[in-house]
């Protein structure tokens, strides 16, 4: 039997055909619709996501007999959502992404409205622009009644709902909104009516791939799936990923490499604390049964490399010359400190309280080449991300010596080494692409009654051999120096800087 999956993202729409053993038959990926509102905000256009993602669909099953496709995962990016019409289904608003940030006076408001702790506690989030619940009000704002009737679907529930008129999303998606509590697997009613807010805004939410309904006849003519296979909210993009790559005990770690990075953990589930939240990483329901997971992110890691590929020349240079311009590089460490905030602080817990980080170079010479500017940048990245890792294992208790990573910034060879001589851990490179693709196929696979556990599917689905970068011991203690005394030690002088000049901004601002 064959599974099915489809994995919305900020930039590609994806869809793939695996068999059971894991092996993709077909994939295919589309660029995901994104456009600009007058505001300045960003958007995709409901109707043409869903085009988007059926033709996908389309490619990858066509010829395949229909009584091969034994069942469909969705998974998508978190916090994107739109909301619908429950009893038309028609879109009310455009599918919100979750980089977009007009709603960051409602994540203001909302982090007046508990005690930050006790909340945090409850969702494992803190409150930004990215939440849903921000931009459910921010929609409020703007039509009061907007939300009256209505459901709030993330991106995979909308396509699962656009296949089967079912409304229904997943735990680990719900517990990304600000409006679930991770504790008790619920929606929490009483913040939701406390904020003034339609009950039955949120639909059910179930275990991950758990069918949420079958194709019907609207979405096999979309879709080209036959009518009948279940189809289930496979879940959060990342989390997915994690089972794809068998990343899905403690001691094992996800490493998911994209314009932005995530570093995420499996852990139990259990009551957070004041200690959690001072950490500044964030926590939710896994994809697998009975498990957590812990996650901390850089917004700009491999964008990063994308900025500093389009300033290098006019034409700007192409990935080809890029990567020919890396691959002359060596492993030993450089003396130029790279601070990756080109889009502000990342999730860690010192610059989610001094939210003015600015990306820097510090210790550029002349004699300095593109080479150099572009091992600065792969550090300063592995640097961030060093201390989500050490704050995750001082947080769980968890010796973490060992990652697997995926994603288009795992195929970069000099990367992989420079974040196995920063940590002094062991990275594997998947021997697969598209793990979120693979994620979802299986937890659909066990959702279906395929298989009986996610240990079963891992055992049988998982990628084999990866690709390992052990850590160099002299060029660890090169990079300890380096991360410890010039790149931790100088954060608070350059976070109190950026915050003077942005309250003299702020001052002149309001004189004028």
């Amino acid at each position: 039997m064959n599974l099915v999956s489809v994995d919305i993202g900020t930039t590609s729409c994806k869809a793939g055909l695996f068999d059971g053993a894991g092996r993709a038959l077909r994939l295919a990926s589309r660029p995901t619709p994104a456009r600009s509102a007058p505001d300045g905000g960003a958007y995709y256009d409901p109707r043409e996501l869903c085009d988007t993602v059926c033709a996908a669909l389309r490619e990858v099953i066509a010829g395949v007999p229909p009584e091969r496709i034994a069942a469909v995962g969705v998974a998508s990016m978190a916090e994107t959502g739109v909301v619908l019409d429950r009893a038309t289904g028609a879109p009310r608003s455009h599918v919100i992404p979750w980089f977009d940030t007009r709603s960051a006076s409602q994540a203001d408001f909302l982090a007046l409205q508990d005690d930050p702790v006790a909340r945090f506690c409850k969702t494992g989030l803190h409150p930004s622009p990215k939440v849903s619940l921000a931009k459910l009000l921010w929609l409020r704002e703007r039509d009061a009644a907007a939300l009256d009737g209505a459901v709030w679907l993330s991106a995979a529930d909308f396509i699962v709902h656009a296949l089967t008129g079912a409304f229904a999303t997943d735990t680990s998606l719900a517990g990304r909104t600000f409006a679930f509590r991770i504790d008790q697997r619920r929606w929490d009613d009483e913040w939701i009516h406390a904020l003034g807010l339609p009950p039955n805004l949120f639909p059910p939410a179930q275990p991950s791939g758990l069918p949420a309904g079958r194709v019907h006849a609207q979405g096999a003519g979309k879709s080209g799936l036959p009518e009948g296979v279940p189809v289930a909210v496979a879940g959060h993009d990342h989390i997915c990923g994690a089972l794809g790559i068998g990343a899905v005990t403690p001691r094992q770690v996800f490493d998911s490499m994209g314009t932005a990075e995530v570093l995420l953990g499996t852990l139990a589930p259990h009551p957070l604390t004041a200690e959690d939240y001072a950490s500044g990483l964030s926590f939710g329901c896994h994809v697998v049964p009975e498990r957590d997971y812990w996650l901390g992110g850089l917004s700009v890691s491999g964008g990063s490399i994308e900025w500093l590929r389009t300033i290098f020349d006019a034409p700007q240079m192409s990935y080809q010359q890029l990567g020919e311009l890396l691959a002359r590089g060596d492993e030993a460490p450089i003396d130029i400190l790279y601070y990756p905030y080109l889009l502000g602080g990342s999730s860690s817990s010192l610059n989610r309280r001094q939210s003015a980080a600015r990306a820097a170079f510090i210790g550029l010479e002349r004699h300095h080449r593109q080479i150099d500017l572009l091992k600065a940048v792969l550090q300063g990245t592995a640097y961030e991300m060093e201390r989500i890792r050490r704050t995750a294992a001082q947080l769980t208790a968890t010796p973490i010596e060992r990652a697997r990573a995926a994603g288009g910034g795992s195929r970069n060879r000099l990367w992989m080494q420079i974040k196995a001589d920063v940590s002094n851990c062991v990275f594997e490179v998947a021997p697969v692409s598209e793990v979120t693709l693979l994620g979802a196929a299986m937890i659909a696979g066990v959702g279906a009654g395929l298989f009986a556990s996610a240990e079963e599917v891992v055992e049988a689905m998982a990628p084999g051999d990866a690709e390992v970068f052990a850590p160099d011991a002299e060029r660890h203690r090169r990079h300890l120096l380096l991360y410890e005394q010039g790149y931790l030690a100088l954060q608070t002088p350059l976070n109190a800087f950026y915050s003077l000049v942005d309250k003299s901004a702020s001052h002149a601002h309001e004189s004028a």
